[in-house]
């Protein structure tokens, strides 16, 4: 029986996704990638990038994790990782070059350094493709972990097999609450993996925006440990303590650190970010499965396409975000409301008009191409 509430938790997340980088787009908090803010004054809107940041990515991996189990249980290996590389490797290598380059052209556009007047074509196409990697470092990750988990479950002395992982003991089905909450201390422990001092001009910044190590602990606690009805069960019934202490720690969090950039290995590595990052992964997986296991018209519809807006997304943020920053004289407030309106339907139109085309729907969303009869 499907559960609902992981699929509605999960295109919800992306939704929060666009919103943020929106927000982000116009943070004047140090934040890389954005334009900057409106001044040097306080943008109390950039307080949403202090409420999401911490938990939104990491609680993306973990029900990609508990995902996989299930797929798993259905699938043989080969074939799972087969349909992983197409829908995740495929988009963010060949869907560079076909589409994310206008994503990259828009960030160049952004980062207007002069050194940029003086490449020529093709180098400077190259250079777009790169730079349009942007959110899809996110399958990027995904696929690698999925390589680690095949590997992981190769060598391990139990195997997984009908519905039984290796690490998967009867802890796992009967895990307290409290012993729920301290694997936040794993959650820590990743963060602890970010290079503190990246250095300029080196690899430094894209390890720390991939953060490998740290998201690949979320990804593995769902499969192994998440994906398990008793954990599931117990989180549900206790989601109300478990948003209670999140809001707790987030208010705390945001009133002691309010003006710094959020994204910093020092700020991600704090205890107070790291307990409220654990704290509101755990409360909405609760939430959701406590409020919202079910379907209807639209939640399908969202299922089905969260992914291929997740992918469109960015360009409408990058292009129209920065065309109204750099070229017109709009107030703040109007760019706000114009970019949030565009990204929430423009990306869904993209999306349906893209993936029609066979060709662009396999290169740019990782869709099968349908064979004709």
């Amino acid at each position: 029986m499907r559960k609902h509430w992981i699929d509605n938790l999960r295109w919800v997340t992306v939704l929060l996704v666009l919103l943020y980088h929106v927000i982000y787009f116009y943070n004047n908090k140090g934040v890389f990638g954005g334009v900057g803010g409106f001044g040097d004054g306080p943008q109390y809107q950039d307080v949403l990038m202090y409420i999401l940041y911490p938990w939104f990515m990491p609680l993306l991996f973990l029900l990609a994790g508990i995902s996989a189990r299930y797929s798993l249980e259905k699938h043989p290996a080969k074939e799972w990782f087969k349909s992983r590389t197409r829908k995740l490797l495929v988009p963010s290598t060949i869907g560079l070059f076909v589409f994310q380059w206008m994503t990259g052209y828009f960030n160049t556009l952004v980062a207007r350094q002069s050194v940029l007047a003086s490449m020529k074509q093709p180098a400077l196409y190259f250079l777009w493709v790169v730079s349009g990697t942007g959110p899809l470092w996110f399958i990027q990750d995904l696929w690698l972990f999925s390589l680690v988990l095949l590997l992981i479950r190769r060598i391990t002395p139990l195997p997984a097999s009908k519905g039984k992982c290796a690490f998967s003991c009867k802890w796992a089905s009967k895990a307290s609450i409290l012993w729920i909450v301290l694997l936040g201390i794993l959650f820590w422990l990743g963060e602890q993996t970010l290079i503190r001092n990246p250095r300029p001009e080196s690899a430094d910044g894209l390890y720390n925006l991939y953060k490998p190590f740290f998201y690949l602990i979320p990804f593995l606690m769902g499969y192994y440990i998440f994906s398990r009805d008793g954990v599931q069960e117990t989180v549900k019934k206790y989601w109300i303590p478990l948003m209670a202490g999140a809001v707790i720690a987030g208010i705390a969090l945001i009133i002691t650190t309010w003006g710094e950039n959020n994204t910093t290995p020092e700020y991600l590595c704090s205890p107070l970010n790291c307990l409220y990052g654990w704290m509101m992964c755990l409360a909405m997986m609760g939430w959701f499965n406590a409020r919202f296991d079910r379907t209807n018209a639209f939640a399908g519809y969202m299922t089905r396409t969260s992914f291929g807006i997740y992918i469109t997304h960015y360009l409408i943020i990058a292009g129209l975000g920065s065309m109204m920053f750099f070229y017109t004289k709009l107030p703040p407030a109007a760019m706000y409301i114009i970019l949030t309106i565009a990204v929430f339907t423009i990306s869904p139109l993209l999306y349906e008009g893209l993936r029609r085309s066979p060709f662009l729907g396999w290169c740019i969303f990782g869709e099968p191409i349908k064979q004709k009869k």
